[in-house]
């Protein structure tokens, strides 16, 4: 992938977005529609993964047909909120590694603190894809691509559903290698850190923790 930040613009994704947004949707049709998005953006996402050909039998003669090329490629979830993508991209993807990195933010320092990283073996031969609904102020993204570079990835891509402007310049600063996937560029953060207009929390919309 080229470009840093792409933005999924088709009507599916817009459409389904909308509904979740709205503060009446239910945790259920939150998360219904969470799973169905998230394979929508996993089809973009996945556009560029190498290819190979091998010889099958149709019912009427062999040809050579294309397939998956290279390693398994790895999904990683960040924690907890990762979850509601990484369901709905392993029903597209069910071959995938996965791995779960579990970042909580510091109230004092402000800064992002891990307590939790289980990773697939082998990231380096792997395309590697962390996965967040929201890229808020990018502090923990970015935290959670350094540990995955760390544990030797070395071609990652970024999916997200909602993402701020602060969150894309933070991660084109810290990882310009890094390119992001989403389906809206919102306006800003808020002076608590939540993206306007946003959704909410996804997290608690998700799980129905509020």
């Amino acid at each position: 992938m080229s470009q840093h930040l792409t933005i999924v613009e088709h009507p599916l994704v817009q459409h389904k977005l909308t509904i979740m947004r709205q503060k009446e949707t239910s945790t259920a049709v939150f998360r219904q529609l969470l799973r169905e998005i998230s394979q929508l953006l996993a089809y973009e996402i996945t556009r560029e993964l190498p290819m190979t050909t091998r010889t099958i039998d149709t019912p009427l003669q062999p040809m050579e047909a294309p397939v998956l090329d290279g390693k398994k490629l790895a999904l990683i979830s960040i924690l907890r909120a990762g979850n509601g993508l990484l369901d709905g991209v392993l029903e597209l993807v069910p071959s995938a590694r996965v791995g779960f990195v579990g970042l909580y933010r510091d109230e004092e320092t402000l800064k992002p603190v891990q307590y939790y990283f289980k990773v697939p073996e082998g990231l380096d031969d792997r395309l590697v894809i962390a996965v967040d609904p929201m890229l808020a102020t990018g502090n923990s993204s970015a935290a959670a691509v350094d540990m995955l570079k760390k544990a030797g990835a070395t071609n990652i891509r970024f999916l997200c559903l909602l993402a701020a402007p602060e969150g894309v310049a933070r991660m084109k600063e810290a990882h310009p290698d890094v390119p992001i996937v989403t389906a809206a560029l919102d306006e800003r953060l808020n002076e608590k850190g939540y993206i306007v207009p946003g959704l909410g929390d996804a997290g608690d919309r998700m799980f129905g923790t509020k």
